[in-house]
């Protein structure tokens, strides 16, 4: 109960590209880093690779529409239709492609074919779709399915322990928060393999050694997660 009120409560900052850990995933980040107008990216893996953290990444730093199953189709539909599209955003991202349904579904197809009519010309947009599978593999209408495959596409792979280290230590330096090598063993033991959960705890750890006036060591840890009127404050 403690961890689902904390990752309910203390979400974690937006994530940057900068800060991303690589990982098996450098040649990905990169397409996403380096990610022009006119260009079309399909990014697949299971859950836990980074598909939607990539995705925010890019909100962060640019123009970007994120969609996703909770969009309405029509909203997807009259921006597919939209004129003057790309003024409405530089980068058009839709997230887990999988869970939309045959409406939603026809309205990224009619975005496919606006994305590759306005591809070469000074209205391009870039386009970005997350899915759980490779394109062949999705269990999507025939036609989109296809589309997924027309530009770049790249597999990206969960983080290793040593890279969700890394991203932990790196994430807690931007926040000013020294962690210990003990700590860091004690969240990926004990507390989750989640690694938004995990960013979730250091954001709620930074406040609560302030609360308390002490340093983060694994007894504090322990105490902040026992401690429920904290959680829920």
């Amino acid at each position: 109960m403690s961890r689902q009120l904390l990752l309910e409560i203390i979400p974690a900052q937006g994530p940057t590209l900068a800060a991303t850990v690589m990982g098996a995933n450098a040649a990905a980040i990169s397409a996403v880093t380096g990610l022009e107008r006119g260009r079309a990216l399909y990014l697949w893996g299971p859950p836990g690779s980074g598909r939607s953290h990539l995705l925010r990444a890019i909100a962060g730093s640019r123009s970007t529409l994120l969609l996703g199953a909770g969009t309405s189709a029509s909203a997807m539909m009259a921006l597919a239709t939209n004129p003057t599209l790309e003024k409405a955003a530089e980068v058009i991202a839709v997230d887990d492609i999988q869970e939309l349904d045959e409406p939603q579904q026809a309205a990224v197809f009619a975005l496919y074919n606006r994305w590759r009519e306005l591809a070469s010309t000074a209205a391009a947009f870039a386009l970005v779709v997350t899915g759980d599978r490779a394109p062949l593999s999705m269990s999507l209408r025939e036609d989109l399915r296809t589309r997924l495959g027309w530009d770049l596409v790249f597999r990206l792979e969960p983080l290793s322990d040593t890279d969700k280290s890394e991203a932990l230590v790196t994430y807690a330096k931007q926040q000013g928060l020294p962690l210990s090598s003990d700590v860091l063993d004690w969240m990926l033991t004990h507390y989750s393999r989640d690694i938004r959960q995990l960013f979730a705890l250091i954001d709620a750890l930074d406040r609560y050694s302030l609360s308390k006036h002490r340093t983060i060591t694994v007894p504090l840890v322990r105490l902040m997660l026992a401690d429920r009127e904290f959680l829920q404050s």
